[in-house]
C-alpha cells in the first residue's frame, strides 16, 4: 500500500540544484515545471509498479517511463541478462549475435516485419523511415495528421502541440503552427497537413496531393493527444487510399508497439503498413528504435552509390540488444497479453465508475494496457480538434496532481497516456481507484 506523498523537501531541493548545470533543470521539458508543479518530484528507485522518490515516499507508477517500461521496473530477469552483458563488455560498434537475435524475435512478433534496422531511440527511426519511403517513390511529399507526433525532427514539428481552437483554421485547410523555433520554414514545403479519423477528409486530401506522396505516416492509436481511438474501419481505408495513389504507409508504432499485441496495433487491427517504426515498450526501459519492413524497401540501405544512408555508432548496442530479447521473450509467453488487457480494463471501469458516482463529466478512453482520462461533456474524443476544443487539460492537472499527493505517480499533461504495465495487479488498481475517488473531492 502506498502512503501519502505530503512532503518533496528533497525533490525540490535536487530541482534548484539540477538548475544550475541542466537548462529548465531537465533533459526534456515534459519532466519539469512546465508540467509539474512547482516542480519535478525526482525520483531514485523503482521496483515493479512501484518508485520511490528522493524523499522516501512510494508510488504506484502509472506512466512507466512514457510507456518505455513494459516489464515495470527491475525485472529479475532483465536485470540478470544486463549484469550478465555488462560482464561481458556491453558494447562494440561492431556485428554481435546479440543484434542477430534481437531482429529475429522481433521479425517473429511482428508480420510486417521481413526485416529490420535498430535505431537508438524512435525520432531516429521516424526519420529513417520517411528517407526510405522518399527513396523508395522519388517523391518528397509526405501526409502528417494533425495533433500526431512521430519525434523532433524538423519536418514532423507541425500541429503536434494543442492550440487554442479559433487558432486551428478550417479543417480543409488547417492553420500551419510549427513545434518550434529554428525550423525553416521552407522544410515544410512537402509537409501536407490533413484531420485524422475523418474518412472525407482523408478522400479530398488524397485526390489532390495522393500522387505526389512519398507516404502517409500515422499513429494507429493517436497517443500525443492522450488516448484517442481511430474510428471503426478508419486504418484500412488509409491502407487502401494510400496504396491507390503509390505513397507508403508508415505506421509509428513507437508508442502502440509491443503493447496491444504481440504484433503491435497492426497485428490488433489487421493492417498491413510499407514500414513500421517502434521504441519505448520494445526496449523495456533501454533507449532503442526500429524500423521494420520488406527487403524491397529497407534494402534501399544496402551499400551502393545509390543507398539510403544510416549510420550510427550505438546502433544495434549489443546490452540493448540482449535486454530486447529477454523483453520480447518475456512478452512472448502465454497470458502476457491477456493480463495487459484484464488489469487495464479493470483500471478503466473502476475509473469510470468514480466518475459516475462524484457526477464529474470526465471519460476514460481507450482500452487495455493504455488509456486517458479527459475532462470533457463529451462522449468521446475523436480528433485534435476535439481535444483542442472541448479538454479542460488544466482541470486533469489539477486531478494528477491530487493523486501524486495520494501516491500515483503520473504526468499532470493531458497530452500523455496511462500505462499499464505486465508488473501491475489488480491490487494496484484498487489503490489507483480509491485515490481518484478522493482526488476527485470538490474538483470542479
Amino acid at each position: 500500500m502506498t502512503m501519502p506523498s505530503t512532503s518533496r523537501t528533497r525533490s525540490q531541493q535536487w530541482f534548484e540544484r539540477s538548475q544550475q548545470s541542466l537548462v529548465e533543470g531537465v533533459n526534456s521539458p515534459s519532466r519539469g515545471a512546465a508540467v509539474f508543479s512547482p516542480g519535478p518530484v525526482f525520483l531514485e528507485r523503482g521496483r515493479g509498479s512501484h518508485v520511490w522518490d528522493a524523499d522516501g515516499n512510494e508510488y504506484i507508477d502509472c506512466m512507466m517511463s512514457f510507456g518505455a517500461l513494459i516489464q515495470g521496473h527491475a525485472h529479475p530477469k532483465l536485470v540478470e541478462v544486463v549484469s550478465q552483458t555488462m560482464a561481458q563488455g556491453s558494447h562494440f560498434a561492431a556485428a554481435t549475435s546479440a543484434e542477430v537475435e534481437a531482429a529475429e524475435r522481433l521479425r517473429r512478433m511482428v508480420p510486417s516485419a521481413e526485416v529490420v534496422r535498430f535505431t537508438n531511440s524512435g525520432s531516429e527511426a521516424t526519420m529513417l523511415a520517411l528517407r526510405l519511403a522518399r527513396a523508395h517513390t522519388g517523391r518528397t511529399k509526405f501526409l502528417k495528421f494533425e495533433g500526431h507526433y512521430h519525434g523532433w525532427y524538423d519536418p514532423y514539428l507541425l500541429n503536434a502541440h494543442s492550440h487554442a481552437p479559433e487558432k486551428l483554421g478550417p479543417p480543409e485547410n488547417p492553420a500551419r503552427m510549427p513545434d518550434s523555433k529554428g525550423i525553416p520554414a521552407a522544410i515544410f514545403d512537402d509537409v501536407v497537413l490533413a484531420p485524422w479519423n475523418d474518412v472525407a477528409a482523408l478522400e479530398r486530401v488524397m485526390k489532390q496531393y495522393g500522387r505526389e506522396l512519398a507516404a502517409v505516416i500515422t499513429e494507429p492509436i493517436m497517443a500525443n493527444m492522450g488516448c484517442i481511438l481511430p474510428r471503426d474501419g478508419y486504418l484500412k481505408q488509409l491502407q487502401s487510399l494510400a496504396q491507390q495513389y503509390g505513397a507508403l504507409l508508415i505506421l509509428d508504432e513507437v508508442v502502440t508497439g509491443f503493447r496491444y499485441a504481440p504484433g503491435g496495433c497492426q497485428e490488433y487491427y489487421g493492417i498491413q503498413p510499407d514500414i513500421s517504426t517502434f521504441g519505448k515498450a520494445l526496449g523495456a526501459g533501454f533507449p532503442v528504435g526500429a524500423v521494420a519492413g520488406p527487403r524491397s524497401i529497407l534494402d534501399r540501405m544496402r551499400w551502393s552509390e545509390d543507398m539510403v544512408l544510416h549510420y550510427g555508432t550505438f546502433n544495434g548496442h549489443r546490452l540493448t540488444m540482449k535486454v530486447v530479447a529477454a523483453n520480447l521473450d518475456l512478452l512472448s509467453v502465454d497470458g502476457a497479453y491477456q493480463k495487459l488487457h484484464a488489469v487495464g480494463n479493470v483500471a478503466i471501469s473502476g475509473l469510470r465508475e468514480v466518475f459516475r458516482r462524484r457526477k464529474l463529466n470526465a471519460i476514460v478512453q481507450g482500452f487495455g494496457p493504455m488509456f486517458q482520462i479527459y475532462f470533457t461533456d463529451r462522449n468521446a474524443i475523436h480528433d485534435y480538434r476535439d481535444y483542442c476544443t472541448y479538454v479542460d487539460t488544466h482541470l486533469y492537472s489539477r486531478f494528477v496532481h491530487r493523486l501524486l499527493e495520494r501516491g500515483i505517480y503520473m504526468t499532470p499533461s493531458n497530452g500523455l497516456h496511462w500505462i499499464i504495465s505486465t508488473a501491475h495487479s489488480e491490487k494496484d488498481v484498487a489503490v489507483l481507484i480509491e485515490a481518484a475517488d478522493l482526488a476527485c473531492t470538490d474538483l470542479r
